[in-house]
């Protein structure tokens, strides 16, 4: 039919390597960011897939990247999923999921991930290291558009 938009059959794929530094889940979420406005109903996949990549890269250089190492975020969507894959440089440490206390400050960061996910999981990575990853089904998004929003009570 004329003037309906073709569903894109291929992935899109982008590849960035990131420091190992306390800002490379802001640089992963500009590169997501950008994957998904060039690709046609990319946002759809935005919200997890922003939180996925966040978990992901801060566990990279918290916990699997040595110092003087680089992490690479391989990023590709299509249709019907967004995969998500950090590379990093350590081959023995994989990633743990674990019981926190209600008081611990961190992490919970894989069973976000566990719990969001279509899948993941993690592989050897070719010369050295691991991938850790994981797909991401489409989201609904709502509409907001028209919507009022609502005023706070007992404020301004």
């Amino acid at each position: 039919m004329p003037g309906t938009p073709v569903e894109p059959t291929e992935d899109a794929v982008e590849s960035c390597w990131l420091p190992r530094s306390r800002r490379s889940p802001a640089e992963g979420w500009r590169a997501l960011e950008v994957l998904l406005a060039d690709y046609p109903g990319g946002q759809q996949f935005a919200d997890v897939g922003l939180l996925i990549v966040s978990e992901l890269v801060t566990n990279a250089v918290v916990h699997g990247t040595p110092g003087g190492s680089r992490i690479q975020l391989v990023l590709a969507v299509g249709p019907t999923r967004l995969r998500i894959e950090v590379h990093d440089a350590r081959a023995d440490r994989g990633p743990l999921l674990r019981r926190s206390a209600p008081d611990d400050e961190s992490g919970r960061g894989l069973l976000l991930v566990k719990s969001l996910s279509l899948r993941w999981g993690c592989c050897p990575r070719r010369g050295v290291g691991k991938i850790v990853w994981a797909e991401v089904a489409p989201s609904a998004v709502a509409d907001c558009s028209g919507v009022e929003p609502v005023a706070p009570r007992g404020g301004r």
